[in-house]
């Protein structure tokens, strides 16, 4: 049985957990930095409740067992009123996965933050449709039934974003094919608001315009941009073993009182 969703009282204080999706990749802002919609959400929070504070531990490129090990104990540290953790995608996107690891992982986490929140909220984290997800699929099934088992377990939250049709579309995903755009985190941060128990704004999950199919040409130069700009590097760091994320510092790494 999950937690009720909705909230007796406003939260206090929210902390964010996980990789690229939940620092905000790619909802660039004017500065070069990334908002997403974790801080979305801390901005509206904040908005009916004076003083509330937030704290956002996700870093680009983190595996499950990383965050396990260096986002969990601090965030349970903190003693927050809402947990959001979103993590192993990372993980069952790479040619070689361990899928019941990871879950075991992700299970060490919710065990350790469950018990000292108000609300922990899950994620079935939403996918570009294509032939890239479509071999990836059953491993991502693999990893969702795991966490709709864990919130049955603890009373968690479990936000199905890959349920959504709009957030496989094409369109809401940024040019690396891998992190959604402004758009995609401003509905991210609606369906996580809903499932709080408050009332929508608007209908996140409402389809976009009918496509207009470019042309030969201009399909070609997207995949030419693509592989040149984002997947021979990211293909490097795997072979590699270098992370984008390393030597990074969490974005908000301190539970303080949330500014816009």
């Amino acid at each position: 049985m999950q937690k009720n969703a909705h909230p007796i009282a406003p939260y206090s204080s929210f902390v964010a957990l996980g990789d690229s999706f939940t620092e905000g990749m790619s909802d660039g802002l004017p500065d070069g930095t990334y908002r997403g919609w974790a801080d979305l959400l801390a901005a509206r929070l904040a908005a009916r409740t004076p003083g509330f504070r937030y704290a956002n531990l996700a870093v680009r490129g983190k595996l499950i067992g990383q965050i396990v090990q260096e986002q969990s104990r601090p965030a349970a540290a903190m003693g927050a009123d809402l947990v959001t953790l979103v993590g192993g995608l990372n993980d069952v996107l790479r040619p070689k996965c361990d899928v019941a690891r990871v879950c075991a992982l992700l299970e060490e986490a919710v065990e350790r933050l469950a018990p000292g929140c108000r609300t922990l909220v899950l994620m079935r984290s939403p996918g570009r449709r294509g032939p890239v997800l479509e071999r990836f699929l059953p491993r991502m099934e693999q990893l969702f039934a795991h966490i709709d088992a864990l919130a049955a377990r603890h009373g968690a939250v479990v936000v199905d974003l890959f349920a959504a049709d709009v957030l496989g579309d094409p369109r809401m995903w940024a040019e690396d094919r891998l992190h959604l755009t402004g758009e995609g985190h401003r509905r991210v941060a609606e369906a996580v608001w809903e499932s709080l128990g408050h009332p929508p704004e608007y209908d996140w999950r409402a389809p976009l315009p009918p496509p207009v199919r470019p042309g030969w040409a201009a399909r070609r130069g997207a995949d030419v941009r693509f592989a040149r700009e984002h997947l021979v590097p990211w293909i490097g760091r795997r072979l590699t073993g270098r992370s984008s994320g390393d030597g990074r510092a969490p974005k908000r790494a301190e539970l303080l009182p949330y500014e816009g």
